[in-house]
């Protein structure tokens, strides 16, 4: 009599959300992507450039991965600061682990103890990241980690470089073995579930940054108006920068418009990359007075509007 053998049961699939917390500048954007793979958060090397929830998604294995890149954590002056570290804090309660980042060329910071004492209460799995350790000698870096782990009780920790990618392959891998089983929420192709004229926005916002520097304040914000696609496969994308006062339009259209050309080219170039489509950008500066104070604003951009 013939053996019956039973079909190898097929692989359990995970999937999981991963809150990527931290103070300004740790390197939480320049993580997503190299854990995503592909630029799914503006970097630049101006402080709090992320204003919103970034989701990008990521295939490891039988594991889907959501890693929500969210804005810096710092102490907030302004109503668009307190809008962003609220929205920063309320992802970690959704998430089913918190990788916390830190600085580790800069170590212990005023913000990254005000995010570990606040860290306590959060009830989610904890990893601790430390990044840039290319650039921290290893006794430092060595004591840095006792240091922390001793203020928290971490579920793993793992010393990065997330521009050069050293370690984020095993960090990837932690998460992908430690998220719950379940169904993928996303199709396995989607790298992020931001719309792509949002996403068009915050490269030609990057860029804005990346060109002007300390020139052009935090209250300026990009939207997408027109996105039409073209008969030859080309799309037409038109976009606004908004900005508070006429002397910061000035600013961004630079001498001659030699500002707005050079934005407008690098974005064009990045876009382009992103849709794998040709595209032809059109910019325009406005001035829009009290944007930061404007509820409308702040819904368009994903976050809570606070009252005081």
């Amino acid at each position: 009599m013939a053996e019956v053998h039973a079909a190898p049961a097929e692989p359990t699939t995970r999937c999981g959300f991963v809150a990527l917390i931290g103070a300004p500048n740790v390197g939480k954007s320049t993580l997503a992507n190299a854990l995503v793979g592909a630029k799914i958060s503006i970097v630049t090397p101006k402080v709090q450039t992320t204003r919103t929830l970034v989701r990008g998604i990521a295939i490891e294995g039988v594991a889907q991965l959501i890693f929500v890149d969210t804005p810096g954590i710092f102490s907030p002056r302004r109503r668009l600061d307190r809008a962003m570290v609220a929205t920063a804090w309320g992802s970690t309660h959704d998430a089913d682990i918190v990788a916390l980042l830190i600085d580790a060329h800069k170590g212990l910071h005023e913000d990254d103890e005000a995010i570990l004492h606040t860290l306590g209460d959060v009830r989610s799995a904890k990893v601790l990241v430390l990044n840039k350790i290319d650039l921290v000698e290893k006794p430092a870096l060595l004591t840095l980690t006792q240091t922390l782990n001793e203020r928290m009780a971490f579920a793993s920790t793992f010393m990065i470089s997330a521009k050069s990618g050293s370690g984020v392959t095993d960090l990837k891998s932690f998460f992908a073995a430690h998220v719950p089983a379940g169904p993928w929420l996303y199709p396995e192709d989607q790298i992020s579930d931001a719309p792509m004229r949002q996403l068009a926005a915050e490269i030609t916002r990057e860029k804005l940054f990346l060109r002007l520097h300390q020139e052009l304040p935090y209250q300026s914000t990009v939207e997408t108006e027109v996105w039409k696609e073209l008969r030859d496969g080309a799309v037409r994308i038109e976009q606004t920068i908004y900005v508070e006062r006429e002397s910061q339009r000035k600013i961004v259209l630079g001498k001659g418009g030699q500002a707005i050309k050079a934005i407008g080219a690098a974005a064009r170039k990045d876009i382009a990359a992103a849709i794998e489509q040709p595209v032809h950008l059109f910019l325009f500066v406005k001035v829009r007075e009290g944007w930061g104070d404007d509820p409308e604003r702040y819904r368009e951009m994903g976050l809570e509007f606070p009252k005081e």
